[in-house]
């Protein structure tokens, strides 16, 4: 009996998992109908959702509908902003509410979210992105209700963003990280609600950032009455970052905006409450900080928030002679005088001004004050400020917990005052800014996380009426020194408006090392330090007019270098540079970029009087272009056109990419042939050049250079009173492609040619004075493969000899060609010559004799004893 019962309990426990697990089947697609019409028939906007899942576990026993990636566009004029994004979204309901007509409404009780953003826009026109209820709609269909009614008692959200933009007024705020949950009956008119939230906030106006990602936490009661639209705080504590605040009041909607009579103010008065207010990532832990004196912030927002008014408020920040101390670090921060107001007596915006009437400190014997007033802050703020004091900045990690991976020291003292409008930063009308004093830093040393310090002996800035003068500026880093002096002119629109930064600069320098500009990058996987891609800063809008003793730029020691440097638009332009180097100068010109993803560059140069042999071994680019180095010695003059992209680290040029032309001329020259493997390649396959004697001096050549390919135009040389035309190919890679035409005279091709040609009439001899030969060389300059046209040569002038002898020798008869023969014979030679008889059989004679003794004699004059023309590989 007890086995049958358990059996039909079992079997119910198995029937009601399989009912759980399948009834959702049948009514998701009911429940998605049902949400697709609640979300159609109340809201203008492009309205997606992936999947709509059923379940009756997650909140047994009740039932679970979760909404996957709902997404709601807005239509114009906010055509395709998005005005909420949820990841995920789930409703609580009972499950008879699944077992509703089509027809009836279905009752949520609870709503959950995650992963969501709101965003909320006002444009120029004061129209808001999330009024998206459709309007106008039928009669007919108020009687229709509601496919969803909302009854909630509980709701949460988490890992929400919420933004918001107002085209008119500029104000961006931002809370992000947004975890908020609540509780209460709404069915009830009337309810007490239990809320938690925890977020971080951003607040930029007009361009300039008031509060960055500021924490905040807000546990309180609420106690609404839904008749009233009105939401009271009873029981609540905030925190803003760690300052801790308290509210009184409420805040009613009614149909003009909002009505807000709210209170706030500090629950205690201990000077703990300003640490509170920094950030916790750069205040540390409160514990066991020592204090004295007091810091209090009390408030009130009082009025109507609508389209044309604001609440009156005050906020009154204040402190008297405070102090703290940490409990691990030597110094004391004491006399710190706070008085700060931010007030809005008349219920609109532009009235709101803050004044700053003292902030005050003292380290040891170092004090600092600063006061200032803002007015007019929403149409064109005023601004009316001082600093004067002294700090020095080694205290301040003594003083208070700043994270510094290496400690500060120096002075920085302050003695300024300032008056400006913003409209006349922002339109550059520097007459209506008035500034006065002077700020300095001296004995200033900092080192980075990479061990590159920075000193700054002396820092001199003078404030001027209209701008800003460094007056003096030095300082030393690694093996560089630099000093500066200049003009910025809009300082202030740098910092407030993010303009660019305007200025012209003056800087000499005894030696700059160029390395020590270069900012490293992270450790790489294999622990080696790399450096970053440098990048041209896009605010810089200056000139730099420099003067350096030396200059250290990758292997190369630059003296004298001077010029002008124009920052604009991530580009640096050259203008009229010039250094001593490699025994002469170089003048350089053209720009270099990094405004795209690889830094470009365009330049001009011009090599005057330069050392070739150091030129071409310590310049890698020209060693690809023209690889000479250790072959020729001597001087040359050449300007360089050359563009290209530049290694994103070494801001070295990528060789593969560039592309120009060089014009270049000699001077002095020497050639080492014994250096050169092709030298000595061509030196053995053409004997009547010495290569190691040949005369370059004032030859010009013209080179252009693409895609890794050199290009020279074809230039003449000449050799005693040999001359030669070169020109062709070779790439970066070192293959090579090259004519040699020699002109060659005959007088060169030895003693017996020359016999030969003075038995010619002496008119026909002058007719003889050269002959053409062409080298070719391929292959690549250390594994060279040449190749010349002599057997043509011989042949052409055979025949030249022939066609200038036959006729005076067919004149002369049988026994001037019986002579001829027995001349030419050998010793030993027993044959006997058989003479021929006819005219025509005397000239194919003569071709034959005198062509094989031309043939025989070149033939012996360049070397060769089985093949007129050979192929020479030197490896």
């Amino acid at each position: 009996m007890l086995k049958t019962i358990l059996k039909v309990i079992g079997a119910f426990i198995i029937l009601f998992l399989i009912a759980l697990f399948t009834i959702p089947y049948f009514f998701q697609d009911q429940i998605k109908a049902k949400i697709a019409e609640a979300i159609n028939e109340k809201v203008d906007a492009k309205v997606s959702f992936s999947d709509v899942d059923l379940s009756l576990i997650k909140n047994f026993p009740g039932a679970n509908v979760t909404i996957s990636k709902l997404a709601i566009i807005n239509k114009a004029p906010f055509e395709g902003d998005t005005l909420v994004s949820l990841g995920e979204l789930n409703l609580k309901m009972s499950i008879k509410e699944l077992f509703k007509d089509k027809k009836e409404a279905i009752n949520i009780d609870g709503i959950s979210s995650k992963n969501g953003l709101i965003n909320i826009i006002f444009n120029k026109e004061g129209i808001g992105n999330f009024d998206i209820a459709l309007k106008n709609k039928e009669t007919k269909d108020e009687g229709k209700s509601d496919p969803l009614l909302l009854k909630i008692k509980d709701y949460k959200v988490e890992n929400f963003q919420f933004r918001y933009f107002d085209e008119t007024s500029k104000i961006k705020m931002v809370i992000d990280s947004l975890n908020h949950q609540g509780n209460g009956d709404f069915a009830s008119q009337k309810l007490d609600l239990v809320t938690k939230s925890t977020a971080k906030v951003s607040l930029d106006m007009d361009k300039v950032n008031y509060m960055k990602n500021v924490a905040l936490t807000l546990d309180a009661v609420l106690g609404i009455d839904l008749e009233k639209s009105k939401y009271t705080f009873k029981e609540n504590k905030a925190l803003i970052n760690q300052l801790p605040l308290q509210f009184d009041g409420f805040i009613q909607m009614v149909e003009a905006g909002q009505v807000y009579d709210l209170k706030f103010k500090t629950p205690t008065s201990s000077f703990k409450n300003f640490l509170g207010v920094i950030p916790a990532a750069y205040s540390a832990s409160l514990d066991n900080v020592k204090t004295t004196g007091d810091f209090t912030v009390v408030g009130f927002a009082k009025g109507l928030y609508s389209d044309t008014s604001v609440p009156k408020f005050n906020i009154d920040i204040n402190s008297k002679n405070a102090s703290f101390k940490y409990p691990d670090l030597p110094k004391t921060v004491e006399n710190i005088i706070i008085d700060t107001k931010i007030i809005n007596e008349t219920g609109i915006l532009n009235d709101t001004y803050v004044n700053i009437g003292q902030l005050s400190f003292r380290i040891d014997q170092d004090v600092f004050n600063a006061k200032a007033k803002i007015t007019n802050v929403t149409q064109n703020a005023i601004v009316d400020a001082a600093l004067k004091g002294t700090i020095n900045l080694a205290n301040l990690t003594k003083a208070y917990p700043v994270k510094l991976d290496k400690p500060l020291s120096g002075i920085l003292k302050a003695d300024v005052t300032t008056k400006f409008d913003m409209e006349s930063v922002e339109k550059s009308q520097y007459q209506n800014i008035n500034n006065a004093g002077t700020m300095s830093l001296s004995g200033f040393k900092y080192a980075d996380e990479n061990g590159k310090t920075m000193n700054i002996s002396t820092a001199l800035v003078q404030f001027n009426p209209s701008q800003v003068n460094l007056k003096q500026f030095d300082a030393t880093t690694g093996k560089s020194d630099i000093s500066v002096t200049g003009i910025l002119e809009n300082f202030y629109g740098f910092i407030f408006r993010n303009q660019e930064l305007k200025g012209n600069f003056f800087m000499n320098s005894k030696q700059l090392a160029v390395d020590d500009f270069m900012t490293k990058g992270e450790e790489s996987k294999t622990d080696a330090k790399k450096a970053e891609a440098m990048k041209i800063p896009a605010f810089l809008n200056c000139t730099l007019t420099a003067k350096a003793t030396t200059v250290l730029y990758d292997n190369l020691t630059l003296k004298d270098v001077s010029g002008k440097l124009i920052v604009k638009d991530e580009k640096v332009t050259l203008e009229n540079v010039k250094t001593s180097i490699f025994g002469g100068t170089i003048g350089l010109s053209g720009d270099v970029s990094t405004k795209g993803k690889i830094p470009t560059f365009d330049m001009n140069l011009n090599l005057n009087q330069v050392d070739i042999a150091q030129t071409f071994t310590q310049l890698d680019m020209l060693k690809k272009i023209a690889p000479i180095a250790g072959i020729v010695n001597g001087k040359l003059n050449s300007t360089i056109k050359l563009n290209g992209n530049l290694d994103a680290t070494e801001f070295t040029p990528d060789l593969k990419s560039i592309t120009g032309d060089l014009l270049g001329q000699l001077l002095s020259t020497t050639v080492n042939s014994s250096n050169s493997t092709l030298l000595t390649a061509l030196s053995s396959n053409i004997k009547f050049i010495d290569v190691s004697k040949i005369n370059l001096n004032d030859i010009k050549a013209a080179i252009t250079f693409k895609d890794g390919k050199v290009n020279v135009k074809p230039f003449d040389i000449k050799y005693q009173d040999i001359k030669a035309t070169i020109g062709g190919t070779h790439g970066f890679d070192q293959t090579m492609n090259y004519n040699l035409k020699f002109d060659v005279p005959a007088k060169y091709l030895g003693s017996e040619v020359n016999a030969l040609i003075a038995k010619l009439a002496p008119a026909d001899a002058a007719k003889i004075e050269s002959f053409p030969v062409t080298a070719m060389l391929v292959g690549n300059f250390t594994n060279p493969k040449i190749t010349t046209d002599i057997n043509s040569a011989v042949t052409k002038l055979t025949t030249q000899l022939v066609n200038q002898q036959k006729d005076r020798l067919v004149k002369q008869g049988t026994s001037a060609l019986t002579d001829l023969l027995n001349k030419n014979k050998k010793p030993g030679d027993t044959v006997k010559t058989v003479i021929p008889a006819t005219k025509e059989e005397v000239k194919a004679k003569v071709n034959e004799e005198v062509k094989k003794k031309a043939a025989d004699v070149l033939n012996g004059f360049f070397n060769k004893k089985k093949k007129v023309a050979d192929t020479t590989k030197v490896n």
